[in-house]
């Protein structure tokens, strides 16, 4: 949701700072520069660390505190840096999330289903996106930045930290033998079936 709402309405927020709209679209583009640099990193870094869920957390900071300048201040300089971090705080956790469920969903047909609901519950808050920067409520859109800020706290930063603690969790119950009694007499091709449920698979966090 937060990436269909900034996404949609950066150029009208530029605009409400007192920029022509043609100045307006032309300002959005450096915050969209910045964040496509950012993802690459991200994803450059969680590859080689598999820590996916401590990029989320770390990245997902700089977006809250975009959306904080933006309700907090007034100045249009503030505002406009708060765009940058916006984008900054988004962008590389769309592409770093979808990849985190691939990483920990084994399965040709698990993988399918997973990334389905994932991408398809993401679109579906697009609904929500479209209504919350009413015209109403300019120059400010209190409720769009903080219905966007509510979404970076509660899903992505919260959200986050709870999977990567229920992952470790297994993670170690796994490497302790604990999930050792779920391939007790079965053959190596049921094993194999098991996917991510095998006692052997690590996930990544």
């Amino acid at each position: 949701m937060p990436l269909y709402a900034f996404s949609l309405f950066l150029p009208t927020i530029i605009s409400q700072l007192g920029y022509s709209s043609t100045r307006a679209n032309l300002l959005s583009v450096p915050p969209y520069a910045a964040a496509a640099i950012l993802t690459v990193l991200i994803g450059w870094i969680a590859d080689r660390t598999r820590q996916r869920g401590l990029c989320n957390i770390l990245v997902s900071f700089l977006g809250i505190a975009g959306f904080a300048m933006q309700l907090g201040s007034k100045a249009a300089s503030v505002k406009y840096a708060g765009t940058f971090l916006g984008a900054l705080g988004i962008y590389p956790c769309i592409a770093n999330t979808i990849t985190w469920a691939s990483n920990n969903a084994e399965g040709t047909y698990k993988r399918g289903v997973t990334l389905g609901f994932v991408i398809g519950f993401g679109n579906l808050n697009g609904v929500v996106s479209s209504n919350i920067y009413r015209a109403r409520d300019k120059p400010g859109y209190k409720l769009g930045h903080g219905v966007v800020m509510a979404y970076l706290i509660l899903f992505l930063l919260i959200g986050s930290i709870s999977t990567h603690l229920a992952l470790r969790g297994e993670n170690r119950k796994r490497l302790a033998g604990k999930r050792d009694n779920r391939i007790v007499g079965l053959s190596e091709k049921d094993i194999d079936a098991l996917g991510d449920k095998r006692p052997d698979f690590i996930y990544t966090l």
